[in-house]
């Protein structure tokens, strides 16, 4: 039994404060009328043409796009994001764009939920739904069905665990950690502090370890995985121009409409990919080439970072080479195969 000032993981915690409710990985309510229903994934890293081969699906099959893309959430951030274009838009309903404002957070609890919600809603209208972008953890979560946690900060604990660790050293608080939720322990570098705390924070909050929270519960979707690759050098050269392009298209004027609107750098949404790299150049510490080379630079991390994911995640991934032959034609070729051999 928990002692006094315990909580069911052990933690001690004597200040009050509020219970934080979980929500395990929610199955769509299409679970209950159909254990197969489709679901096409089109993935790979940025500039690969995702959304173009998304679209040239969705058109052929009927299908309508759930974008899994974390920085095409906010509204207002068109250019730099490579949010698909009006046109785009109107020839196939696109699902998760503009879901908030700059300044607001979106928790990949959320975007599972909403992601489940728009899948069954073209289900239900006798559509194909295709979930495509280059966010690694949003496609996992929809199709791994991963338990999300649903539990708010609580500073004060965190305080208290961040302090522990201060004085008695990281080790010791992921041995607390390792007492209480060995899963969890055997996860989480003790280095990584910030992950240990949370752990104990749900813990605490929930009377629940947070490897159970965090069980997957794969939905029922009957799953074709698309990935798109370039050879490197290719990939690199299409990002530097595709960068270029931004910056003709207007970039520049779209992070300073931001900022005159108030959203501010240390927003999460104004420090990523493709704004960051802005600040030097609007406090007249940099030029506007070298603006253009530390995004291009930045964006060829990210799509490294980008195709490691999706490396590490590989459950069935057909890869096509966009560098080869006629890969949208190859692609609906896919498709059909697909669809031919259902059940």
């Amino acid at each position: 039994m928990p002692s006094p000032g315990s909580d069911a993981c052990g933690v001690q915690w004597s200040p009050a404060q509020p219970g934080g409710a979980t929500t395990p990985a929610p199955a769509p309510a299409s679970e209950v009328r159909d254990a197969h229903r489709p679901l096409i994934v089109v993935l790979g890293p940025t500039a690969t043409g995702k959304s173009t081969l998304g679209i040239a699906l969705a058109r052929r099959f009927g299908g309508e796009i759930v974008s899994a893309d974390s920085r095409q959430i906010y509204r207002g951030m068109d250019i730099g994001t490579a949010k698909p274009t009006p046109e785009q838009r109107a020839a196939v309903p696109h699902h998760l764009l503009d879901v908030v404002d700059p300044d607001q957070t979106y928790t990949l609890a959320e975007y599972q939920r909403a992601a489940y919600a728009a899948i069954d809603d073209i289900h239900t209208r006798g559509g194909l739904p295709l979930l495509v972008g280059g966010t690694g953890q949003y496609i996992s979560a929809v199709i791994e069905g991963w338990g999300i946690p649903e539990v708010p900060p609580n500073p004060d604990l965190r305080a208290e665990l961040e302090a522990f660790a201060a004085a008695h050293g990281a080790q010791a608080l992921h041995e607390r950690l390792r007492q209480h939720d060995p899963d969890a322990a055997a996860r989480i570098d003790y280095r990584n502090v910030r992950r240990v705390v949370r752990a104990l924070e749900v813990c605490l909050e929930t009377g629940t370890p947070i490897s159970v929270l965090q069980r997957k519960m794969p939905p029922p979707y009957r799953l074709l995985q698309i990935g798109l690759a370039l050879p490197r050098d290719l990939l690199h050269e299409r990002i530097n121009r595709r960068v270029v392009q931004m910056v003709e298209d207007g970039l520049a004027g779209e992070v300073r409409g931001l900022l005159e609107a108030g959203y501010t750098w240390e927003l999460p949404s104004m420090s990523g990919l493709g704004y960051a790299q802005w600040r030097p150049y609007f406090a007249g510490e940099q030029s506007l080439d070298e603006t253009i080379t530390a995004i291009q630079q930045a964006t060829r991390a990210f799509a490294r970072r980008q195709v490691t994911w999706f490396k590490g995640h590989d459950t069935g991934i057909i890869w096509l080479d966009m560098s080869q032959g006629d890969p949208e034609a190859e692609g609906i070729r896919l498709v059909e195969d697909w669809i031919l051999h259902e059940g």
